[in-house]
Formats: structure tokens, sequence, C-alpha cells
């Protein structure tokens, strides 16, 4: 099957382009999960060149083949003790989750680029066994609580903490938020060719979205401290996290912005404030807004397991996700320990 045409910083597809997209789809090899998502092997010319290859984590083409390493994500504080966040820009995907105290955290996914420094690298939770099983990716971050790391571990989530190679405390920082990672080094100490078997989400082109409302300013309400908010720029063609905490040469620039209603419910436990820590269930099913290009449409999400890929529709069929770097807002339904988040835009 052709491999789906895309876009890259709104340049046109050229006939070469096509070619290469056309070349890297042929034949019949590669993997695919259960629900037929595939993901084709690198295709080669008969002197052993590597052709173009399409990211599971982007739905971009990747010249000379996917990385021979699994996807990094690493655990990232988002709050403004983490000034400046280092590494954003080089992500492929943010996720962004509730954590106790009402703040938000990041699982930052790293794949076709590794930035040399990451961090401030911060402990991992339940939600994020959701996030990270559809990516078959390996987790990074500072530690986890005991029964935090049990789940983990049970979900078969590949775990490295405090003490792995390439992590480091930067001394000009307070600690806690001063935890970062040489992330070059850690994958190459790793030893560990996996990769994504699946798409990470429904990846299309320009032509598969059809926006129905104009949608420049985002507002993304996790709790009543806690909002994230995006700017469009039309000359970019990108959503800027207006009050990011990294600094203005590190943003992530996200192409398109995705909000998934998840239910949230008790991790069982308490920070050692005393804050009972939230789980969002990043399975199931939900509302959905997909902010692109200036605009938005509404559908719903779906996926039946934590390891599952994403599906979307909308009341006219499947909705795609244009191909490039996405922001996932898992903004909350009302649960145990919280209230509903919203979500605003004009």
């Amino acid at each position: 099957m052709l491999v789906r045409m895309i876009r890259r910083f709104g340049i046109p597809l050229t006939t070469a382009l096509i070619a290469s997209l056309a070349l890297a789809g042929c034949g019949g090899g590669g993997k695919q999960d259960t629900d037929g998502t595939k993901v084709p092997d690198a295709q080669k010319t008969a002197d052993g060149t590597k052709l173009t290859q399409i990211s599971p984590m982007t739905g971009l083409k990747v010249q000379g083949g996917l990385p021979n390493h699994p996807v990094m994500v690493v655990k990232i504080d988002n709050t403004f003790n983490s000034e400046p966040q280092v590494g954003l820009k080089s992500a492929d995907m943010v996720v962004e989750e509730l954590v106790e105290g009402g703040i938000t955290r990041l699982a930052t996914m790293f794949y076709s680029q590794l930035p040399s420094v990451v961090g401030p690298v911060r402990s991992a939770r339940a939600s994020d066994i959701g996030v990270i099983k559809p990516a078959n990716a390996v987790l990074v971050a500072s530690g986890a609580a005991t029964r935090t790391q049990n789940r983990l571990r049970e979900a078969g989530i590949a775990m490295h903490f405090e003490g792995s190679v390439g992590m480091y405390r930067d001394g000009s920082r307070h600690a806690p938020y001063n935890l970062f990672m040489r992330l070059p080094r850690f994958v190459t100490a790793l030893h560990d060719s996996a990769r994504p078997t699946q798409n990470y989400l429904p990846w299309g082109s320009e032509s598969d979205f059809t926006g129905v409302s104009p949608a420049t300013n985002i507002a993304v309400k996790f709790s009543t401290t806690s909002t994230t908010r995006f700017r469009y720029s039309p000359g970019a063609h990108k959503y800027v996290n207006t009050n990011s905490h990294a600094s203005s040469s590190d943003h992530f620039l996200a192409d398109s912005v995705l909000v998934l209603r998840v239910r949230e419910g008790n991790a069982g436990y308490h920070d050692p404030a005393g804050n009972p820590v939230p789980e969002a269930k990043f399975f199931g099913s939900g509302s959905a807004l997909l902010f692109h290009n200036g605009q938005v449409v509404r559908g719903s999400w779906s996926k039946p397991k934590p390891t599952s890929a994403l599906t979307l529709r909308t009341t006219a069929g499947t909705l795609k996700v244009p191909a490039g770097h996405v922001w996932i807002e898992l903004m909350p339904a009302a649960g145990p320990l919280n209230g509903a988040g919203s979500v605003t835009y004009n």
C-alpha cells in the first residue's frame, strides 16, 4: 500500500518526494499490530542504501531509515521550578498529564532526534503506562513510588531512574529540579534496538483535515492552578505554548494540538507533601478536539487497552492527524481527586 503523503513545514509535495514515499511504501515487509496499523521496514537500493521510511511517532518521512533505538519517554517537570526546561524542541511528541497538587508533568517523546541534554527529569506515574506502551518505549525518570514501579513492571515497561548512565545533577539548580539526562550517552549504553511496532496516531495528510471553526488561541485547563495556553502562528504554521517553561529557542513547536478527555482515578497513594496522586486512565474512549492550521474539528477517541494505538473519529468517519509534531493534552474528566478540566478557544 502506498504510504500516505505528508507535509513538512508547509512545503509542497514534489514529484521526487512522491516517488520516494511510494518506494518506501512498496513491498510486503514490515511489522503489523493486531489492529492492522503497519510500520514498514526500511527499503534498500541495489547498493544497500536505505530509502526513506515513515516515522510512527510523527508520520513524517525519515531519511536513511528509522533510528536503531527505542522511543525515549522522558518525564519532565512542568512548573516554574523547571525553568528553563531543556530539550523540548527536539521531541517528536509531548503528552501532558495531570499529577498531584493540580500541576502537570510532561511525558516527552524522543525518537528522530536526541537532544544532547534533557530535563529537569522528574518521577513517573501509573498514568504513563497508557502513554508509553503504544510506542514500545523506554521510560526515563528520576524514580517512582514503589506502587508505581510495580505497576510499570507488570506492564512490561523498561524503567531507567537516577543513577542510570548519562544522568547528572546540575549544581546551578536546586533539588529536585536539577536532575538532567545526557540522552545520546544513555542511548549508546542502552544497547537496545527495539522500535515502535505501530503508528502512535492515525496519521494522514493536510487534505485529510477539514477544520470547522477558527482556533488560533487555545487554553486547556487541568485544574484551578494549571492552564496550558497555545497561540497559532500563521507564518510558521505552528502552535506555540505561550506559557511554556522552556526558553523561546527551545520551545516544542506543535503542528497540531490534540485534546483528549480522559477518565481520572486514584493511584492509591500520596506524595511526600500529603497530596493524593491521580491516575489518568489512557484507555477506553472519550471526546476529542484536534487543532491544526488555526482551526479545530470535534470528534471522539477510543483505545481499547493501554497498549493499543489511538483511534479518532468524527460523525463523518475516521479522523486523521496531519503528519507532524503533536502536543497531546490528557484533559481530565471529573474524578475522585479532581474536577473536570476544560478547553476554550477562539
